[in-house]
């Protein structure tokens, strides 16, 4: 006679083992007594005193957690299922495909604990099926993942595969604007189209790719992915299947399919090899159909501590000095991409304690932060950088954040809540720190406010580090050092380094990237410079007379310490002559 899993979900094990006819209820007794003496969990404590199987158990957790329970001893897994789903998804979840039908698209996996209810929730997404969980014992689930699903499965295969699927090459003589819509919900859900993409996000993924890129041009269909600031071409797929990636992305992350002529944009949370990712996407319509790009933001991949960022020890003295004030406006600037978000992160991690309200306003909040209250700008609802802050004011905060400040009104009212003695950390487009001040000028702010409520400005760049895999030393030439303003004495007894390319770099001879900074505390004298309208290069000079360090002296430190490269500093670094 079955069991009703209701009868069972949310009891304790020895109870749910009882009613299943695993155990009697004096051999739970027992274990209940050993567990006493010994510690551990019953479950334990029951196998090894020979009263059921360790498959009895997981039988008994499946019902703990209201899921069936399946047998998988001798099953093998049809063909037709195995196809549902992407090796490399089966792999990462740990699950396998026992039943599919492709005409309602429902999917039954088994799985090896109740625990991994993600994969469920992930799969569902991925590929556009309705997902029933059973648990079932974790080593017939590896035997059956080592049997059918070991094989690597490349993107070239996948690619070619499409190719030469007849499905596909009746749409090379069709426009975007063209397919009906029937036509590319279909595609969209197509098991191809979906397998590409998945195989698509795992790789960005693993090769910790910041963006990926979808673009369709006339007579090619491109895919690219960015990593470390640089981007790489992937497996270009055949043109026509442009509309169906498109159309899959925009199903996943909820937007209109239909609409084709209007900009777009869209989230999909996943959870990636037990990492949570975000990827922000982005559809615009360009002439020669929709170009795609999602940002990655894999929030296990972000350090959120300054001396993990980049910042030497002086650094982080002088910033804790800044953003440990009562109140004052402390600025991060630098173009898009370098870096500016993390850095402020690490700032309110540093400060973020019961004792301290942090409120943030960003566009889009990016990480979410235990202790911090974060709001995001809508602008088509008017919620403006300056109308969040209006009402921050009324929220009582000790620090805001303001995502960017990118126009008077936001410019003010920050200065108003520095002035009521609150403590505003932001950003700025500029590519130095004295340039922040002529930028505030720029925007309307009068000089006697910025002098009244600045505490400085750190600039920041993003430089790539050098793969330790295949780091080796060389003699740079004298061209190469011409580029800094360096000459071969100037390098004499220094030892300079560069990667070789290797397969943990992609033969490009870096991985991952590093910051460098320049740290600009505003002092009295430097107020009266202000104040008499001084220009950039003026601040710049009474700055380094200060001991401030320029962004391109911390890439020269960073080059003599074997980090980064000449070139490296040369792209993202400007002289200073």
């Amino acid at each position: 006679m079955a069991i009703d899993l209701a009868e069972l979900k949310g009891r304790k094990l020895g109870r749910v083992l009882t009613k299943l006819g695993k155990v009697s209820r004096e051999q739970v007794h027992e274990g209940l007594a050993a567990q006493k003496t010994k510690k551990g969990l019953i479950g334990e404590r029951l196998v090894e005193m020979g009263f059921c199987s360790a498959k009895d158990i997981s039988e008994g957790l499946a019902g703990q957690a209201g899921m069936a329970f399946m047998d998988l001893t001798g099953f093998d897994i049809p063909e037709k299922v195995r196809e549902a789903i992407p090796a490399e998804n089966v792999r990462m979840y740990e699950v396998v495909p026992v039943e599919f039908n492709p005409t309602s698209k429902r999917l039954k996996i088994a799985m090896k604990s109740p625990d991994n209810f993600r994969a469920v929730d992930d799969l569902r997404m991925l590929l556009s099926a309705t997902v029933e969980a059973v648990i079932a014992d974790a080593g017939l689930i590896d035997a059956l993942i080592k049997k059918h699903f070991s094989k690597q499965e490349s993107m070239t295969d996948v690619v070619s595969a499409i190719a030469t699927d007849d499905r596909f090459s009746k749409l090379s003589s069709k426009s975007d604007q063209s397919i009906d819509l029937d036509e590319l919900k279909d595609l969209a859900e197509d098991n191809q189209v979906v397998r590409l993409l998945n195989l698509v996000l795992l790789q960005a993924i693993k090769d910790r790719a910041s963006d990926i890129h979808f673009e369709p041009f006339e007579n090619e269909f491109k895919m690219r992915y960015r990593i470390d600031g640089v981007l790489y071409e992937m497996v270009p797929p055949p043109k026509q299947l442009g509309p169906a990636i498109t159309s899959r992305v925009k199903v996943m992350s909820n937007l209109d399919i239909a609409e084709r002529r209007l900009p777009q944009d869209g989230r999909i949370e996943l959870t990636l090899g037990g990492r949570p990712v975000d990827l922000r996407v982005a559809i615009l319509p360009t002439i020669w159909g929709e170009s795609c790009v999602m940002r990655v933001l894999d929030r296990s991949n972000v350090e959120l501590a300054l001396d993990r960022i980049g910042l030497r020890e002086d650094e982080i003295a002088t910033f804790q000095n800044l953003i440990g004030k009562p109140n004052g406006i402390v600025i991060v600037t630098g173009p898009t991409g370098s870096g500016k978000t993390t850095t402020l992160y690490a700032a309110l991690s540093n400060i973020n304690d019961i004792e301290t309200k942090i409120l943030t306003v960003e566009d889009p909040v990016e990480y979410d932060i235990d202790g911090l209250c974060q709001c995001q700008v809508n602008e088509e609802a008017g919620l403006t950088f300056a109308k969040a802050l209006r009402s921050f004011l009324r929220q009582d905060p000790d620090v805001i954040l303001v995502g960017e400040i990118r126009d008077i009104e936001t410019a003010q009212i920050a200065v108003q809540a520095s002035l009521t003695g609150h403590l505003v950390l932001s950003t700025l487009h500029t590519n130095d720190a004295p340039s922040s001040i002529v930028r505030l000028v720029d925007l309307g702010l009068e000089q006697f406010l910025i002098t009244a409520t600045l505490e400085g400005v750190v600039a920041q760049r993003l430089v790539r580090t050098i793969c330790r895999g295949c780091k080796e030393e060389y003699e740079a030439k004298e061209e190469e050092l011409m580029e800094l303003n360096l000459t071969p004495n100037d390098v004499k007894g220094r030892k300079l380094y560069r990667g070789r390319g290797c397969e943990k770099c992609n033969n490009t001879g870096y991985k991952g990237r590093m910051a460098i900074f320049e740290i600009m505390v505003i002092d009295d004298e430097m107020r009266e410079l202000i104040m008499k309208q001084a220009n950039s290069n003026v601040l710049r000079t009474y700055a380094r007379k200060r001991g401030m360090r320029t962004l391109r002296e911390s890439g020269l430190m960073a080059i003599f310490e074997g980090q980064t490269t000449i070139d490296e500093v040369v792209r993202e670094t400007i002289s200073e002559e």
